[in-house]
């Protein structure tokens, strides 16, 4: 049986039309109830005829991943932990900002990246989300906000459990169906993939012009890159910082740069005046994340003195730099602390 949310616009339209017999117009309609309006049994699909939606039963499902646990922080941000259908688990988080929310989706289950600050890294790579896997972690989301009576779902980030880039082919068909009109209507601008950087991708990426992207950098030089972030770092940094000078950009569009300050380690008045050397101010702006302790882990959370000296020590060497909120950290949904774990 054919699960319709693992099917992209162009081959639902094909399953329709070749597998059905039926006319295009049919698969614009699926679509719809699909993505839009979030049907959940094909016998609600009421514009289709019965015999239509009998035949349809016969030959696919719909089937979203199933919420295993929802925990809500109290700054307002709801982690969900949701099983797919080989039972793997991955999680997915609602955080809010002002009139809206931001959701943060996973592309991998685990990560091949084994960066030492990050729990994710610590249950290795499993393999791949399916197009299907990613987009319903939208539905899911969109579903209780609706439910819930909250505010909307405006802003999509790519920052949760997995390396994007390494998921390339099943991402891309992600960025290319959220526009549709009568699908998830979600303008590529507010797409932000983040990732720890590879070039020959990175220009895939920019070429279609589908996301912004957000560069996971956390050090200013290649020594202390390969320390912390060991299998990051076989791209050298100065061709990762080249790839980047060369990432077609729109006026007044920069890239971000995301740096987590690790206490004694990447935060030094001397490391803020690195960081400015490498980034051009033109094209870049630098988001600051104070580290969120995670037992068993290396590292601590750095001072907050600390966190503002360094990030004055930039905004004078003439970089935008601004310190990101953690979010979610009493629920381990901050940056750095999604792993999966069933806390019932």
């Amino acid at each position: 049986m054919q699960n319709l949310i693992d099917l992209t616009k162009n081959d639902l339209e094909s399953f329709v039309v070749e597998d059905l017999k039926l006319p295009r117009f049919r698969a614009e309609q699926v679509w719809q109830w699909l993505w839009q309006k979030r049907v959940r049994s094909i016998e609600g699909m009421t514009n289709l005829s019965k015999p239509l939606r009998e035949k349809l039963a016969e030959m696919a499902i719909i089937s979203w991943p199933e919420i295993a646990q929802i925990r809500k922080s109290k700054d307002g941000t709801i982690k969900f932990l949701l099983k797919l259908k080989d039972g793997k688990l991955v999680e997915t988080v609602l955080i809010p900002m002002r009139d809206r929310y931001s959701q943060c989706l996973s592309t991998q289950v685990g990560c091949a990246m084994g960066c030492t600050f990050c729990n994710t890294g610590l249950l290795g790579f499993e393999r791949n989300l399916t197009y299907g896997e990613i987009m319903g972690q939208i539905l899911v989301g969109r579903q209780y906000l609706e439910d819930h009576g909250m505010n909307p779902l405006k802003n999509l980030v790519f920052m949760g459990m997995g390396e994007p880039l390494l998921n390339l082919d099943n991402l891309l068909k992600v960025l290319h169906d959220l526009p549709c009109e009568r699908g998830l209507a979600l303008s590529w601008r507010r797409s932000v993939v983040s990732t720890v950087g590879f070039p020959d991708k990175l220009k895939i990426l920019g070429d279609l012009e589908v996301a912004l992207p957000a560069i996971s950098l956390h050090a200013p030089t290649q020594e202390l890159r390969a320390k912390i972030m060991p299998k990051a770092a076989k791209v050298h940094l100065n061709d990762l910082m080249a790839a980047i000078k060369t990432y077609p950009m729109r006026q007044r569009e920069r890239v971000t740069f995301e740096y987590l300050l690790l206490k004694d380690v990447n935060d030094s008045l001397e490391q803020a005046d690195q960081l400015a050397r490498l980034v051009d101010r033109r094209k870049g702006k630098i988001n600051l994340i104070a580290y969120n302790a995670v037992e068993g882990m290396p590292y601590d959370t750095p001072d907050r003195a600390k966190v503002e000296a360094f990030e004055q020590r930039l905004w004078d060497h003439g970089l935008t730099a601004t310190i990101r909120r953690s979010m979610g950290a009493d629920i381990e949904a901050a940056c750095g602390q999604l792993k999966a774990k069933d806390k019932s």
